[in-house]
């Protein structure tokens, strides 16, 4: 980030203190209710999708390498704003001896290709049935998509609407009629005044830049976590303890917002579903142990993610779970296949080191370490499956 004064010069305009260039805040201090120069720039970084050198050469060198693997599966992850080509550098050198794939990117309601033959989106839609909102993975044949303006316009609306939670977060930090949220979430984390306060002119003043440079954003970056990502970059100026205990408010915040947020006005899970079954896509749920009914709903699937990096405890169960209802379909009925997904989001790999959220970037596109784990592997081959099986069955699905 380019700045235009001194660092000294810049805490007196932006945080009206004089300190010593090398010193930092250790109390949330008044913040400058103006928008300065420090501000424009800052809100520049955190929507940018331009990426420098250093943040191009940690998307494209994994963490680590497996050379031993020869079939890669991924049809759960997030490119966000990076581009396929440096994400195929980086699964190409995760896994430098790969004979065969299967990799689908699955960005939250924006339909994305990597490798030009298919496509793949993560939906979020409601279910009235048990009153949840649940997410499918859905994939395509590029060829298929030819007549999806009705499938793409649901994407449209359902982008839109969850992208106005971070619009309802501001107002539950903003709004005088929305106080009670923000001061339930300042008693659950032991916030005072002072940090309530502060956490109040950095909203205002990223609402403020928000609004003014609308039309300019790319449709993806306005997303809830972006308070968050402007937070992280005043750590420049603040002791980290401070800028923890004012995201640890503003997550508190995030979270009662997403469990108020109205679910009715996404489309309906079945509606999603009989869409994408008209233009024959494939159709997964994921991590369903996070809306435990959906495994009774008798949904027209292909199958269920039964691990991920933020939903291992119960995989074994899961598969049981799909061997059995396999057991009980009739010859007509295909059967439900098993699926693993990593959930990576590729974004969260530009931040410098220190700004990630360690649990987020430790994962890997293709990197599926239950596909390997002895006990769950002895529940995989009862129930019939592997990776290669895998891309046999749902390839041939997808057409």
């Amino acid at each position: 980030m380019a700045f235009i004064s001194s660092p000294k010069k810049i805490r007196e305009t932006l945080f009206k203190a004089t300190l010593c260039p090398s010193e930092k805040l250790t109390r949330p201090l008044p913040v400058n209710s103006e928008i300065t120069d420090w501000d424009q720039d800052a809100f520049r970084e955190i929507t940018s999708t331009l990426l420098n050198a250093e943040q191009m050469e940690r998307i494209i060198s994994p963490a680590q390498v497996f050379p031993n693997l020869d079939t890669v599966v991924a049809l759960h992850w997030h490119a966000e704003f990076v581009p396929m080509e440096l994400i195929r550098r980086r699964i190409n050198s995760t896994f430098p001896n790969k004979k065969r794939e299967l990799i689908i990117p699955t960005d939250h309601n924006l339909l994305r290709t990597y490798d030009g033959e298919y496509s793949g989106v993560e939906v979020d839609c409601y279910s009235p049935e048990f009153n949840r909102k649940v997410q499918l993975l859905i994939h395509f044949k590029n060829e298929k998509l030819e007549h999806a303006a009705a499938f793409r316009a649901m994407l449209d609306h359902t982008h839109n609407y969850r992208s106005s939670q971070l619009f309802e977060l501001f107002d539950s930090i903003l709004d005088p009629r929305w106080d009670f949220r923000l001061r339930d979430a300042a008693r659950a984390t032991g916030a005072d005044e002072d940090l309530m306060t502060f956490v109040q002119i950095i909203a205002k003043k990223l609402r403020t830049l928000l609004f003014e440079n609308m039309d300019r954003l790319p449709r993806d970056q306005v997303k809830n976590r972006l308070l968050a990502n402007y937070c992280d970059q005043l750590r420049e100026f603040y002791d980290d303890r401070i800028i923890n205990r004012a995201q640890y408010l503003i997550q508190m915040v995030k979270r009662v917002v997403k469990r108020n947020f109205n679910h009715q006005y996404f489309y309906e899970t079945r509606e999603i579903i009989e869409e994408a079954r008209a233009l024959g896509g494939g159709i997964v749920i994921p991590h369903p142990e996070q809306f435990w009914p959906v495994l009774l709903a008798d949904y027209d699937v292909d199958g269920y993610e039964v691990w991920n990096p933020q939903s291992q405890e119960y995989t074994e169960f899961l598969i049981n779970v799909v061997a059995r209802q396999n057991k009980s379909r009739s010859r007509e009925q295909r059967p439900l296949l098993i699926f693993l997904g990593d959930d990576t989001h590729m974004g969260e790999k530009s931040k410098p080191p220190e700004h990630q959220n360690k649990e987020k970037s430790a994962r890997q596109i293709g990197v599926q370490t239950a596909w390997d784990d002895i006990a769950i592997t002895k529940s995989l081959c009862a129930a019939n499956m592997d990776r290669n099986k895998l891309i046999d069955e749902y390839s041939s699905r997808l057409g």
